[in-house]
């Protein structure tokens, strides 16, 4: 099985508070634009056009777009809306190996994971940190575990749970850590029920 490199550069906005990171991104037959959360069938976009904007479809090309309607998000709009809303983007995985020719988080393999301090050190605003789902929330955990966060309560640091923000002092910084379900269509939760769990952040 040969390895995957991260195909996007992180997404680092001036000024930006909030730094999203998901596990990696499907094979890109199943993309449906250049920028994070592609694949047409998983639900962020359509979460953060319900939040901000009352309608799930705000982000999808079509009528008041300028493009034709198609199975495809607008790119554009959605860059725009992240850099004024000052939102960061990227992965907790550089490299990856697939298990299975899929887009499934349970069959990815994590071979080298994201310098999320290196990150940071772009993003001197940030205080937030938010993980779009169990893996990234995983593999996050590892990544913190291994910078010492924790260590100074004396415990062992845990998940949050889904929904759930947990303070940390790690990277010269004390962070929040919000961790929130997946979008994707495979987690059991309805698009107005996943919805409310991100309004929180906002």
């Amino acid at each position: 099985m040969t390895l995957e490199h991260h195909p996007l550069e992180p997404f680092l906005p001036p000024g930006a508070g909030t730094l999203f990171l998901g596990s990696f991104p499907p094979p890109r037959e199943r993309w449906s634009m250049d920028f994070f959360y592609p694949n047409y069938i998983n639900d962020f976009w359509r979460v953060m056009g319900l939040i901000h904007f009352g309608r799930a479809d705000w982000f999808e090309q079509g009528p008041g777009t300028g493009k034709p309607a198609r199975k495809a998000f607008d790119r554009e709009r959605i860059v725009a809306f992240c850099q004024d809303r000052a939102l960061a983007f990227f992965d907790t995985a550089r490299t990856v190996r697939r298990l299975k020719d899929n887009a499934s988080d349970a069959f990815l393999e994590v071979v080298e994971p994201t310098d999320v301090g290196s990150l940071l050190e772009r993003l001197p605003e940030c205080r937030r940190i938010v993980t779009t789902g169990g893996k990234a929330s995983e593999e996050l955990l590892g990544i913190l575990e291994s910078e010492g966060a924790g260590r100074h309560s004396g415990g062992r640091l845990n998940l949050p749970g889904v929904g759930e923000c947990r303070l940390l002092e790690v990277w010269g910084r004390q962070l929040e850590w919000w961790r929130m379900p997946s979008t994707s269509r495979a987690y059991p939760l309805s698009l107005q029920k996943k919805a409310d769990f991100y309004r929180r952040l906002f």
